[in-house]
């Protein structure tokens, strides 16, 4: 049993510390964790179209299209038609947009992708092996999900708790 409750702990560290840098990021910039990637990815290839960054972030352009909608409407982007194709969009970063993506913390994939990519190929797979096993006895393996360590909706930005002042507890 001991080695359960290991696990399911090490479970519970994982979602938590995606959770909380899901809070911060969202506390200190206003931008979540996917939208943060969208505006790298705006950011790195100028005039970058909607299925690029689909094909770029690894999410569907239907999430990527509400995403840049909400992007927009806080003005950190700009989407102009092509003059060549008018059925393709080209996005831009606004000034405000770069701003928001310098000051930004790095994503928490960022950090576990340099620590990732230094461990041994071997130690990699079987950190991948038994991932995916986890997934499969949580019968989550079937579940549709993108590489971004983030909480909630992806097009959505994280919603603070709101605080009862008398008893300090989350109010939902």
């Amino acid at each position: 049993m001991d080695r359960i409750l290991e696990v399911l702990t090490s479970l519970r560290r994982v979602i938590r510390a995606t959770d909380l840098h899901s809070r911060h990021l969202s506390k200190t910039t206003g931008v979540t964790a996917p939208q943060i990637l969208i505006l790298q990815a705006i950011n790195s290839t100028k005039g970058v179209t909607l299925s690029e960054i689909a094909h770029s972030v690894s999410l569907s352009q239907a999430t990527v299209s509400s995403i840049l909608d909400r992007l927009e409407k806080r003005e950190l982007i700009t989407r102009e038609r092509s003059t060549v194709d008018k059925r393709r969009v080209h996005a831009y970063l606004t000034e405000y947009g770069r701003q928001v993506l310098r000051d930004a913390p790095l994503p928490l994939q960022e950090q576990f992708t340099r620590q990732f990519s230094a461990l041994e190929e071997w130690e990699q797979s079987m950190i991948i092996s038994a991932l995916q096993r986890v997934a499969m006895m949580m019968d989550a393996d079937h579940i549709d999900a993108s590489p971004i360590l983030d909480v909630g909706t992806l097009d959505r930005p994280v919603e603070p708790h709101k605080t009862n002042a008398a008893d300090t507890q989350p109010v939902k």
